[in-house]
């Protein structure tokens, strides 16, 4: 019920509202076939523009949240996410390579390219964690952080050097803003793959709820419980990458989502991830449709990239992660 209210008023709230009366008569008519009277232009704004605009939003929102939760309790660590841990920078830079320099000649999608960025780049920051001194497995800490970055700016560059090469002014002006988030672009095709993959993406995080909380206590404390911790690491690690590349295909690289959604679920709802997977995709979904609406109504006249309005909120909580991690130290 709250995600329906929140994808309304994404629906209902632009620079020209919309009341809610004419977008629930809106899908009246394109749903169930009524025949209200409705302008064609706000019908065609509703239906074609913001309707989509806001479930891919919600989606979006959704995934990034979840995928930082896992990455968080696989890791141990509370600064993991999909952006700091360079997937979504390996994801950009694999979607930019499919379509400005035309790797795979057509045969290979948008979406696979960004997954196969995402898979490369996490392949990366592993090794180097482990290289550094993380371990064998997945929980160095400070190593594992520290490659992230060091991966997020080496498939920055990778980035930027493919748009420099290829792309012509135009191509590179749109490729920039899309980086930076953009959910201007989205239609209905993009709901019909945003969607599966976020309830893909949910489903995988409630059916190893109880492994997650096992991982809790440790890899080695999670394999005494019964817990296949090498498999489970495989199946989440790559789940992860997989919604992540989806959602940077559609909508860019978004930064702090998958960070400060997945605490302030906890805070919420506790630490059990029963009940912090659906809590975390549910705050996600809404904080990114907000984030979106605050883009297009903040500046009249002018669509802000929606990862400014990420950064702008989670750069803040992010500083006030670090301060209490260090008080809890």
């Amino acid at each position: 019920m709250a995600l329906a209210v929140a994808v309304l008023a994404g629906t209902c709230i632009g620079e020209t509202p919309i009341p809610v009366a004419t977008v629930l008569q809106t899908l009246s008519n394109k749903i169930l076939g009524s025949t209200y009277a409705i302008d064609p232009i706000d019908m065609g704004i509703i239906w074609n523009y913001r309707l989509p605009r806001a479930i891919v939003a919600a989606c979006c929102g959704a995934g990034l949240a979840i995928s930082g939760m896992v990455l968080q309790s696989l890791l141990r660590n509370a600064l993991a996410d999909p952006y700091l841990l360079g997937i979504s920078a390996g994801a950009s830079t694999g979607a930019v390579a499919v379509t400005v320099a035309g790797l795979g000649a057509g045969a290979i999608s948008m979406s696979l390219g960004a997954f196969a960025g995402a898979v490369a780049a996490f392949l990366i920051v592993a090794m180097l964690a482990r290289a550094a001194g993380g371990g064998a497995t997945l929980h160095g800490t400070g190593q594992i952080v520290l490659a992230g970055i060091a991966g997020s700016q080496l498939f920055n560059a990778l980035t930027s050097f493919i748009i420099t090469k290829s792309a012509n002014a135009e191509q590179a002006r749109g490729i920039m803003f899309w980086l930076l988030g953009n959910l201007s672009g989205a239609r209905w095709p993009d709901v019909w793959l945003a969607v599966p993959v976020a309830l893909v993406g949910l489903s995988a995080c409630i059916w190893y709820a109880r492994a997650l909380d096992a991982f809790a206590f440790g890899a080695e404390s999670a394999s005494s419980l019964g817990v296949p911790v090498r498999r489970v690491q495989i199946v989440l690690i790559g789940l992860t990458a997989l919604v992540t590349a989806v959602m940077v295909s559609i909508v860019g690289s978004i930064g702090f989502v998958g960070l400060v959604i997945p605490h302030a679920a906890r805070f919420l709802v506790g630490v059990r991830h029963g009940r912090l997977g659906p809590a975390a995709a549910l705050i996600g979904a809404a904080f990114l449709i907000a984030a979106d609406v605050l883009s297009r109504t903040i500046i009249p006249g002018q669509v802000l990239p929606i990862g400014v309005i990420t950064a702008l909120v989670g750069a803040p909580a992010f500083a006030l992660i670090l301060v209490r991690g260090r008080r809890a130290a």
